[in-house]
């Protein structure tokens, strides 16, 4: 089986080689993005295990995306607080890799992405970056990695994992991912069920920790950030923003939107940042836009009524200057981050597709979330709180006890983490 796995590793990662040799395009898909980095990754893997310090332990990070990256935020700043480590991070996704790479946050020592999960790939990687140990978000089981890092007894965490009952663990297929996850030296789950889950296939080393986005969204909001462009915008107005925009449904709703509103200023953030997308919105949207891009501090935005954010990686911080929220991503199975707004009390509308959410549920029995599945009932949401001062301060005041409730489940990794950081200086 481990064989047709690596098989199966190598011949994907030739095609997507040759794929990628053969697109030329002025406007590259995030796959393209992913197998051009994907090219050159093993060069970049040597020149970031250069600038490490030797004499430092290095924590390796993996995060699929940018918004698992948001998982990992507060584990980096409190091991830098409290241990004298190298961190790397490792993403599988373009939006995390680009994001980083183009804004590299403190604390951070070097970006990558993951190699494909080869055997050579995976030697090459532990023998260069030499972890003391490594930190997986949410649902990334490579087997050859994990592997590896269990033949050279490199302690191996899991952070955020859900386990769900119909899940490749319990498929007749599921083998090689039960085999995967019983590697991790340790678990942290978001909730008792998936621990009962993971109980049932053998793995009993976990921890149900709750969700260290908590303590992501509250070190954010903590964190001082202005931007003198959306300043000149807002002028001291409420402001709605759309964060996240994932695709056609989430598009229709908040243009729709701001064209029944053109008394409400408006800031767009897609999720993708693509010129058609960009034409889209400006073609679709009524009152006069501009693109961050083409703005400067001095700008007259005085009659503008949406600015569109055509940059990643600062959406979290962005929120600070809204007074409601959508979040984009709730028509498909990849709802984005709900609590990013919710830390700075705003009401969050986004669409339908909440089930595997439970913070999403939770924020609606509160009453600071709600579903809106159409441009109706997003209007109808919004006309509700648009002059409602008290009824915006109720919300703020629940959210703020919701997230503050919800905090602390950090330090728990990051004191197992230091355990084994500790046992090896």
């Amino acid at each position: 089986m481990l064989e047709i796995y690596d098989l199966g590793m190598r011949l994907g990662r030739r095609a997507i080689f040759a794929i990628a040799k053969t697109v030329r395009s002025a406007e590259p898909s995030k796959f393209i993005r992913f197998a051009r980095g994907q090219r050159q990754v093993s060069g970049e893997v040597d020149i970031v295990a250069e600038r490490l310090d030797s004499k430092r332990p290095t924590v390796w990070i993996h995060a699929a995306s940018l918004g698992e990256f948001g998982i990992a935020r507060p584990i980096i700043k409190l091991l830098k607080d409290e241990c004298d480590c190298n961190i790397v991070v490792t993403f599988f996704s373009p939006t995390g890799y680009e994001a980083l790479t183009k804004n590299m946050p403190e604390g951070i020592d070097g970006v990558l992405y993951l190699p494909f999960d080869t055997s050579a790939n995976v030697r090459h990687f532990l023998d260069t970056i030499r972890p003391a140990c490594a930190v997986f978000m949410v649902s990334e089981y490579w087997h050859n990695y994990l592997t590896e890092l269990h033949r050279r007894g490199i302690p191996a965490y899991l952070v955020s994992s859900v386990i769900r009952e119909n899940g490749p663990f319990f498929k007749w297929y599921g083998h090689l991912f039960r085999k995967s996850i019983s590697y991790f030296d340790e678990i942290f789950t978001l909730n008792e069920e998936s621990r009962q889950l993971l109980d049932k296939i053998g793995v009993s080393d976990v921890t149900v920790n709750g969700d260290p986005l908590f303590d992501n969204v509250i070190l954010v909001a903590s964190t001082p950030w202005e931007d003198k462009i959306i300043e000149r915008f807002t002028d001291g107005r409420k402001v709605f923003i759309a964060g996240s925009l994932h695709d056609d449904e989430d598009l229709r709703l908040v243009t729709t939107l701001a064209n029944r509103h053109r008394d409400t200023r408006f800031i767009i953030v897609p999720h993708e940042i693509s010129p058609s997308i960009l034409r889209h919105l400006e073609e679709n949207l009524q009152g006069k836009t501009e693109l961050y891009s083409r703005c400067t501090p001095e700008s007259d935005l005085s009659d503008t009524q949406t600015l569109i954010i055509d940059f990643v990686g600062a959406l979290a911080y962005i929120y600070r200057y809204a007074t409601w929220a959508y979040v984009g991503g709730g028509f498909t199975r990849l709802l984005h981050s709900v609590i990013e707004p919710a830390v700075y009390g705003l009401p969050v509308a986004f669409g339908p597709n909440v089930n595997r959410k439970a913070v999403t549920r939770r924020m609606i029995e509160l009453g600071i979330g709600r579903i809106t599945a159409t441009p109706e009932a997003l209007d109808e949401w919004f006309r509700s709180l648009k002059d409602d001062d008290e009824g915006l301060r109720e919300i703020a005041d629940k959210a703020a006890v919701y997230v503050s409730k919800n905090a602390g489940a950090t330090r728990r990794v990051v004191n197992k983490i230091r355990q084994n950081l500790c046992a090896k200086n």
